[in-house]
């Protein structure tokens, strides 16, 4: 019998993903946990994987269309078996921007149609005559441009996704200045461009920008004598293959974790609808990871109970997938506190903003060689900054500079993380 593959929801907030790619062409065969498709979610490039097996019967999606989710977007069928010749597909998302002098619709649809169509807008068709995809009217209408300027290269001059980026990413005319003695410069003049802004970057700025508004943001800092931990981690380093070997990153998500044991207000998230917090019975640490065009955050699930060369072992190459566009569902979902370290940036402090809707982030900064007074001399130290940023409708500043400090014994004191 068929199964009717539909577009996954990644996330509680998921309302459509844009399906970026078919990875399993028609007729093709699947096995289960195979990767049918990239679906281009809020958060990132997610592969999506199959619970079905057989021959990929039909796309119901074409490449590069935005799809609500539970939408069905395939149809798999076992082999030599027989498909309907007509499924159910999905209906374009976007709407057209509007153009002077459009038809008016006709009073009333036909009973045999399922959509209404104006007679203006036909099979990616603009009222003057421009086909384009519905991808490329979404990114001209909400950058505001007129696709008469923008030439297509699909099928028929059809524009695309890829002519709208070119159009944007075209050097800007520039009017010519009379002409004047030439100064002699070291550096040759930098045209102005304008870069598309791309879907990723698009959703950090929302949900960054309503997390200021509607979250009231506190931070408080502490820093820590990092002597200790660099020793530790050098000794084990020291047993380790080159890609087995730990960052200071793993020591203070681990440290994070445990903290959190004894700190559940921080690892929560409140629930306005009910009038309650919700604190989480799961310590799901959140790592921040920057790639090309925006910044993801991976997942590392129940890090409080599992061992440091475990959690190493895990982040790692979730990083990888995130930084090649190939996370998993699992690698992003499901996080209860968040931290986010630009140490290796040489960053002394930082301070990050809060992702909804946890209640708290971790900011960390470098280790840095630093004087410090020791038994009222001055010599060198090792010390790292770090901030917490928490939900005031949450905690309180009482809390978290408790929080950071019960984070000291686990940080100057790492052998604890390996008990």
């Amino acid at each position: 019998m068929a199964e009717v593959v539909t577009m996954p929801k990644l996330g509680f907030d998921m309302a459509e993903g844009t399906l970026i790619r078919w990875v399993i062409g028609e007729g093709e065969s699947v096995k289960k946990g195979a990767i049918l498709a990239e679906i281009e979610t809020d958060k990132a490039t997610v592969e999506v994987e199959s619970t079905y097996e057989g021959i990929l019967a039909r796309h119901l999606v074409p490449e590069g269309e935005v799809v609500p989710v539970n939408t069905p977007i395939a149809v798999i069928a076992a082999p030599g078996e027989q498909v309907e010749a007509e499924l159910p597909k999905v209906a374009a998302k976007e709407e057209v921007a509007p153009v002077p002098q459009v038809a008016p619709a006709p009073a009333s649809a036909s009973p045999a149609s399922p959509v209404s169509v104006t007679p203006s807008v036909v099979e990616g068709q603009l009222p003057s005559g421009v086909k384009a995809s519905p991808l490329a009217r979404r990114m001209a209408e909400e950058r505001g441009i007129s696709l008469n300027a923008v030439k297509g290269s699909g099928p028929d001059g059809r524009i695309t996704k890829k002519d709208v980026e070119g159009y944007l990413s075209a050097p800007v005319a520039v009017a010519a200045k009379p002409a004047t003695a030439p100064t002699p410069s070291p550096l040759e003049p930098i045209p102005s461009t304008a870069v598309p802004l791309n879907r990723l970057r698009a959703i950090i700025g929302r949900r960054m920008t309503e997390a200021k508004q509607h979250v009231p943001h506190f931070y408080v800092t502490h820093e820590y004598d990092m002597a200790a931990l660099m020793a530790l981690r050098q000794q084990i380093n020291a047993t380790l293959p080159e890609e087995e070997k730990t960052s200071v990153n793993d020591f203070i998500i681990k440290a994070a974790a445990l903290t959190l044991r004894e700190f559940p207000n921080l690892n929560a998230s409140l629930d306005e609808a009910n009038n309650q917090i919700v604190h989480h019975g799961q310590v799901n640490v959140g790592v921040a990871v920057a790639v090309e065009g925006g910044l993801l955050t991976v997942v590392s699930h129940d890090t409080d109970r599992k061992p440091l060369l475990e959690i190493s072992a895990e982040v790692r190459p979730m990083i990888a997938r995130a930084r090649e566009g190939k996370v998993r569902p699992d690698d992003i979902e499901g996080s209860t506190f968040s931290v986010s370290n630009m140490g290796m940036y040489d960053v002394e402090h930082f301070i990050a903003i809060i992702n909804p809707p946890e209640a708290a982030i971790l900011a960390i900064g470098s280790a840095r060689e630093v004087p410090v007074i020791k038994d009222g001399q001055v010599v060198p130290g090792l010390r790292m900054k770090a901030t917490l940023s928490v939900d005031h409708r949450v905690s309180d500043g009482a809390e978290a500079a408790r929080f950071l400090l019960a984070m000291t014994k686990f940080i100057e004191q790492p052998i604890r993380l390996l008990l």
